[in-house]
């Protein structure tokens, strides 16, 4: 141990393989228990070098920072495969992308510095504090990217995250990275009966929050459901991601997924995943959609991810279409995915030769509105792609709805975790908001999940089918929808609070 904290060069290592280690406690591995030793180990690391000049300490967190990215975001350099004005920056992104996360942790094993973390309880309620609120600021911040927070290390334990109805997800987070410094205690130099009370209060609270999961999940589970109509299938086709590259007849694409919703024998609500054409390709087509059309009944309804155009603008929408595929209501995305979907700094980098690593030069626009969409007498929130990851950010109107719609294209991931890791935070959205979400995607994984994170149907990555629901959980008002992220700012204040009570009496 001595020889690894005394060189510079083995600490870094050993850090980077901290950082590695943790992210297999992500899905869709969820070896959550790795965290209850390499969170010890970074806070160890922390508190022997708390003298370092300040540029060594930012590396401290930037090196584990980047383990843990590397690992575990190495994916998105695939979705850079399928134009070739892009392949010469795989290699760079697998790299850079992890290189500029990073600097998140090491802004916070900086400011640990300063805070003088020792082998006490008090460092260890300042140093999960300080993570903690990083992870906020990363999830937020230019535009925001909370994949991968730590708390989704544990979305397989259902039981235990259904207080996300209570805090939400930045909250619980701080709670967990404090759970997982613990192990730490052993270490300290105080009575043996003190360290058995701490550990007992701790298995104490966490049977407390396992028991109000369980009667959380019965009580919804057993409760009423909202029967809907039209009833609605979710159709995933599995279209090959190539295949939008391509000048290829729309009336193809909508054939089969109209013969992948088959049976077709009543009224369906048919919910198509983002993405499957634009609205000129489809208008140029409509004298060919009669026979398509021909094989709905008069009541039935489509909604399908599309790109719109308005005025001089384009849009990555989601459209309500009647049977003969004219548009009776839509939402404009609002979030839209840096590279992905736009280009920053357009005007100078597209001289460059530049792009968005989507079909088309033109770079997406966003709206900031995001209305509820209303069918006969259900009521929906449309969330397009990644929209699903930002939590306490969803219902900016606060208006009543009956279930979260979000459909996706996951292929721009391939056979990698990235599917599993995107279908994880529908989980937590779910609990978090108190309804049910209806997810539809491409290449991804497609579910109806309840609004207590259970999945009651799904279809894998490489499943090609539907789902038909007829029922969903009564949907009604949590805590974390009612407030959102200012319950995180509660929390942030008692731990300060508690930090200077414990510096007093100390």
């Amino acid at each position: 141990m001595s020889l690894i904290l005394n060189n510079k060069f083995l600490t870094n290592i050993t850090l980077i393989i901290l950082g590695i280690l943790s992210s297999y406690s992500l899905p869709p591995y969820n070896f959550f228990f790795i965290n209850f030793f390499t969170f010890p180990f970074l806070f160890y690391i922390l508190v022997i070098n708390s003298n370092q000049n300040l540029f060594n300490n930012f590396l401290f967190g930037w090196f584990y920072g980047f383990g843990y990215f590397l690992s575990n975001l190495y994916w998105i350099s695939h979705s850079l495969k399928f134009d070739e004005n892009f392949e010469y920056l795989i290699i760079p992104s697998i790299i850079l992308i992890p290189a500029l996360l990073s600097i998140y942790y090491g802004l916070f094993s900086l400011c640990t510095r300063f805070f003088k973390l020792k082998l006490n309880f008090n460092s260890i309620l300042t140093f999960s504090l300080t993570l903690s609120f990083f992870e906020y600021l990363r999830g937020t911040i230019f535009s925001g990217f909370p994949w991968n927070l730590i708390l989704f290390s544990i979305s397989d334990l259902n039981h235990s995250i259904q207080i996300l109805s209570l805090i939400g997800t930045y909250s619980l987070n701080l709670i967990l990275i404090n759970l997982y410094c613990l192990p730490i205690i052993l270490l300290f130099k105080i009575e043996i009966q003190k360290k058995i009370i701490i550990f007992l209060s701790i298995i104490v609270m966490i049977s407390f929050n396992a028991i109000y999961g369980h009667n959380r999940i019965d009580h919804i589970e057993q409760g009423n459901k909202k029967e809907i109509f039209p009833p609605i299938k979710l159709i995933s086709p599995k279209f090959n991601i190539e295949r939008f590259f391509i000048d290829e007849p729309i009336e193809n694409r909508l054939n089969e997924l109209i013969q992948i919703s088959s049976p077709l024998n009543k009224d369906f609500l048919l919910i198509y995943p983002e993405g499957i054409t634009t609205i000129s390709k489809l208008y140029k087509s409509l004298n060919k959609l009669d026979q398509i059309s021909g094989q709905l009944s008069n009541r039935s309804k489509i909604i399908m991810g599309i790109s719109l155009e308005n005025g001089k603008k384009i849009f990555n929408s989601l459209a309500l279409f009647d049977k003969n595929f004219l548009i009776e209501d839509k939402y404009y995305k609002n979030k839209l995915v840096p590279f992905g979907e736009f280009l920053p700094f357009e005007r100078i980098l597209s001289n460059l030769g530049l792009k968005k690593i989507t079909q088309g030069y033109k770079s997406f626009s966003n709206s900031n509105e995001r209305n509820i969409i209303t069918v006969n007498s259900t009521s929906f929130l449309p969330l397009i792609c990644y929209e699903i990851i930002f939590s306490g950010q969803l219902n900016k109107n606060n208006y009543e709805y009956d279930f979260i719609l979000n459909i996706s294209e996951d292929g721009w991931f391939g056979n990698s975790v990235g599917p599993v890791q995107h279908f994880s935070h529908s989980i937590f959205r779910s609990i978090e908001e108190g309804k049910d979400i209806l997810r539809v995607a491409n290449n991804g994984i497609s579910a109806h999940i309840s609004s207590t994170g259970i999945i009651k149907n799904k279809l894998n990555t490489t499943e090609k089918g539907s789902i038909e629901i007829n029922t969903i959980s009564k949907a009604f008002p949590t805590l974390f929808s009612r407030f959102g992220n200012k319950i995180f700012f509660c929390l942030v204040f008692f731990y300060i609070t508690l930090i200077f009570f414990l510096k007093k009496i100390k």
